[in-house]
Order: structure tokens, then sequence, then C-alpha cells
């Protein structure tokens, strides 16, 4: 019992560290809560504590690709932001 209680705190962190990411989602943040809500429901019965595992796992993964996706965007205006006048002179 004491395992699922762990599991089921990194699910319900895992869950609050994915909407607080979806707030920038290109598609909006109504659209990232949706979705996201949408895949935990879908999961909710499952009890093998392996699964559970790999599904946090596999929610770790949407968030690094996320922050990656993020930081690619920012990365782009500036360099946009910077170096378009650069470009314009050559």
């Amino acid at each position: 019992m004491k395992m699922a209680n762990s599991l089921r705190g990194e699910v319900l962190n895992l869950y609050k560290n994915l909407l607080y990411l979806g707030r920038d989602y290109p598609k909006g943040a109504d659209y990232f809560k949706r979705r996201l809500k949408n895949v935990f429901l879908k999961n909710k019965d499952v009890k093998d504590p392996e699964k559970i595992k790999e599904l946090i796992e596999r929610g770790k993964f949407v968030m690094k690709e996320l922050e990656a996706l993020y930081f690619l965007r920012k990365y782009r205006a500036m360099k946009q932001r910077y170096y378009s006048d650069v470009n314009k002179t050559n």
C-alpha cells in the first residue's frame, strides 16, 4: 500500500508539472489541459506498479520534450530579434 501511495504522489506531481508547462503550449493552454486530463483519466484504473512507473517515465519524457520545444522557440525568437539586422546587411 505504501508503494501505491508514493506512486500516487508521483503521478499527481507529474500532472501538476505538466499542467504548469502546458501554459505556453503552442495550441493553447486549454487545448493542452483537456488533452492532459484525458490521458490521465484514460490510465486512472491502471493498478500494476510497473505499468504506472512506465507511464510516469513517459510523462517525464513529455516534460523534457515540452521544455526543449519552449527553449527552441525562445532561441529562435531571440536569434530572429538579434540577428535579423545582421542578415539584412549580407
